[in-house]
């Protein structure tokens, strides 16, 4: 059976589970949510569905007008109020989701029935080559980008489970939202993980031959977002 759970859409951002999610909360129906969250019995989970908008904004009078259909929970680690009433919270993705259908008439905030989906399959031999081999390709791309932004070459000590590697991977690189949507849609750590090999060379030949980055490089674990 479905289950229903709040939803917190981003603009920009695709949370991955195992990754960080600091929030900044200042609208006043988020603000709603998170003291809904605060008002649960003590030892009952406290967490909210990231899916990312497909169409509208995070903020303002237009709001969201479509979303994409697959997210992930944020569990809450921390929530520290401000006397204003906004809220600092710390999340860490949890479990994917396939949105089935959103309700914006019984919160204040969205809420959306979803189906869980299923874990990742057992990444074996093949995952960790390719675990290794994008691990490299992540790590030359990352010092590209460093060099081009002034920076050192630097070593990155990346995760050896290759599904936990894949997650960070797509949550660190340079990709656009489309890119990031398709890793999260995708199930196998294998494919996931084929899929970013072929990205990851992508990017890294832009990177030489343009001699620019859309943005600076996001640190490993720490996906922001304005609101």
């Amino acid at each position: 059976m479905p289950d229903t759970i709040p939803l917190f859409p981003l603009g920009s951002t695709v949370l991955f589970p195992g990754v960080l999610l600091p929030l900044h909360i200042f609208e006043p129906r988020y603000r709603s949510l998170v003291r809904d969250l605060l008002d649960l019995p003590e030892g009952e989970q406290r967490r909210f569905g990231v899916v990312a908008i497909r169409e509208g904004w995070e903020v303002g009078a237009d709001k969201v007008r479509a979303l994409h259909t697959v997210g992930c929970t944020a569990l809450v680690r921390r929530i520290n109020p401000h006397p204003d009433g906004r809220y600092d919270v710390i999340g860490v993705g949890a479990q994917r989701f396939e949105l089935l259908d959103v309700d914006d008439s019984t919160q204040p905030y969205l809420t959306g029935s979803v189906r869980w989906l299923d874990g990742e399959d057992e990444p074996g031999a093949e995952g960790a080559l390719l675990a290794a081999r994008v691990g490299a390709l992540f790590t030359g791309y990352a010092n590209d980008v460093n060099r081009l932004q002034g920076g050192e070459a630097d070593s990155f000590d990346l995760p050896d489970d290759p599904t936990v590697l894949s997650y960070l991977v797509a949550s660190a690189a340079l990709l656009s939202l489309e890119d990031r949507q398709d890793l999260l849609a995708e199930s196998s750590t294998v494919r996931r993980l084929q899929m970013q090999a072929r990205l990851l060379r992508r990017e890294t030949t832009i990177v030489r031959r343009l001699h620019a980055v859309p943005v600076p490089l996001i640190e490993f674990s720490v996906p922001r977002s304005a609101n």
